[in-house]
């Protein structure tokens, strides 16, 4: 039987930042699209990301518009509540960063390719003890970054990942592996491993692989209390 440690009350307020963060996120985001939908309607459309985003609340603001004025003032509203919602991120994110630097232990984490402030935070709060796995693999598979078995007697077969465990961990070990692939196919020389997995595979195949790479790194720096050494023959 597998026990698991229990979380101290600082570890479980830490990771009601990530919670309240992920919802702050998310209400951003839902906030975001609104504008950009209502305001597509009449033609008003700009490009993708926070930038194009600030150029249509930019236009949304200027009076003389293409969108009629009982609209533009409730859009408005909804450009206010956008920037409040900003600025919480922004100053969770600040607070968040500055909690990693003063642990040692997220200051370890930060050092992996692929890991920032916001995964090294989550991941000190989310994994209480990383002992009680035995190895990397068992962590990535917590994690849900592992492939699902359907083997039956000699047959071996591998489906999908798993998808369990702690979701918002997965999320941002993938995240951060989907930011080095996109650095890897820029340069490819830095890191050959990945290099020769996005030749072979397909991306998203590629940067979950790279993520499970990464949980495994990451457990043997909690484990074990080591750090991070690159190698730049298998990086």
């Amino acid at each position: 039987m597998r026990f698991v440690a229990i979380k101290s009350e600082a570890a479980q307020a830490a990771r009601g930042l990530h919670r309240v963060r992920d919802l702050l996120v998310r209400q951003r985001s839902q906030l975001g699209n609104c504008l950009r939908g209502l305001s597509a309607e009449f033609g008003l459309v700009t490009r993708e990301g926070q930038a194009g985003l600030a150029i249509l609340m930019e236009r949304i603001d200027a009076e003389g518009g293409p969108i009629p004025e009982p609209l533009r003032s409730a859009l408005l509203g909804l450009c206010r509540q956008w920037a409040a919602l900003d600025a919480a991120v922004r100053e969770l994110d600040l607070r968040i960063a500055r909690e990693a630097q003063a642990n040692e232990t997220a200051r370890r984490l930060m050092d992996v390719p692929g890991i920032g402030p916001v995964s090294a935070h989550a991941l000190v709060a989310g994994v209480a003890d990383a002992t009680l796995f035995k190895s990397g693999r068992d962590f990535a598979a917590w994690l849900g970054l592992t492939p699902r078995q359907a083997s039956s007697g000699k047959r071996q077969a591998s489906g999908a990942i798993s998808r369990a465990g702690d979701a918002t961990l997965r999320r941002l070990l993938v995240l951060g592996a989907a930011s080095l692939v996109r650095q890897t196919r820029s340069r490819p020389q830095t890191r050959p491993w990945l290099t020769g997995l996005i030749g072979r595979r397909p991306v998203k195949v590629a940067i979950v692989a790279q993520a499970a790479k990464t949980a495994r790194i990451v457990w043997a720096l909690m484990a074990r209390g080591d750090t991070y050494r690159a190698c730049p023959a298998a990086a």
